[in-house]
């Protein structure tokens, strides 16, 4: 047998690892992990995830979070591809779903660009799947016929200008990024009469970490600061929440005040 080392290809796996829980990640996804030379994670990846890659496999935490910023989305691209060239099998591990707001898109470009090989391993999205945790759907027959996921925080810091149009819509909104603007989303929706809107606030959903805030718009900053509701959250703005188990004391509530 030959002692000479064995080249390998260089490939790359854009990998969804999915909301937060461990279980909730792909077979297909797995599979890939277990093939993996390098796994490249964000931040918001669960890291027991990472047990299943090889023990010798590289894990490099490449994450980003709210107010750090230490890993550029380009300095992540080259490191992919320069993993990928000098080690081989490339997994680049996201939160959520790769093509939800995670730059995955980006990354296969980049990948291209140096003629690499690259797949696409969807994962499930928390813009529907924590809400449906919580027992919100994003569509319900009587109550909303669409929905909407749209950015709290576009690149250049600002509220995404589909944020407008959402609210005037009768869709359910789920704002992801948003925690930190929720004071100026509420106020966008105040402004289109919908003070009374139900809202629900939902950090680390599908974690151990979990906690909840649900009121309505003219409430809902109000219940987040004092649930010490923060990073990473999402918000769902919309009839569905009504559904929730605990509005119902809140529904009752606004009833009886209407009755007065």
């Amino acid at each position: 047998m030959s002692n000479e080392q064995v080249v390998k290809q260089p490939r790359i796996t854009l990998v969804g690892a999915g909301p937060g829980d461990a279980d909730l990640i792909t077979v297909k996804a797995v599979k890939a992990l277990k093939t993996a030379d390098v796994v490249l994670y964000d931040a918001l990846v669960n890291e027991e995830l990472l047990e299943y890659a090889p023990e010798n496999a590289v894990k490099v935490y490449v994450g980003k979070r709210s107010g750090d910023h230490t890993y550029s989305q380009d300095t992540v691209n080259k490191l992919m591809v320069d993993y990928a060239i000098n080690y081989g099998h490339v997994v680049r591990l996201k939160g959520g779903d790769p093509f939800v707001f995670g730059r995955g898109f980006e990354e296969l470009e980049y990948a291209a660009s140096f003629n690499i090989p690259a797949q696409v391993i969807a994962g499930i999205s928390s813009s529907i799947a924590v809400p449906e945790l919580q027992h919100i759907p994003v569509t319900h027959r009587g109550l909303s016929e669409s929905f909407w996921v749209v950015t709290g925080t576009t690149a250049n810091g600002q509220i995404s200008a589909d944020l407008y149009d959402a609210a005037r819509s009768k869709a359910t909104v789920v704002v992801l990024m948003g925690i930190h603007k929720l004071a100026e989303i509420a106020t966008i929706f105040k402004n289109e009469g919908k003070g009374n809107l139900p809202v629900a606030v939902i950090q680390s959903g599908s974690t151990s970490n979990e906690k909840t805030a649900i009121g309505v718009v003219d409430t809902i900053v109000d219940l987040v600061n004092e649930n010490n509701i923060t990073s990473p959250a999402l918000l769902v703005f919309g009839e569905v929440v009504s559904l929730h188990p605990q509005f119902k004391s809140i529904r009752e509530f606004y009833d009886a005040v209407a009755a007065k």
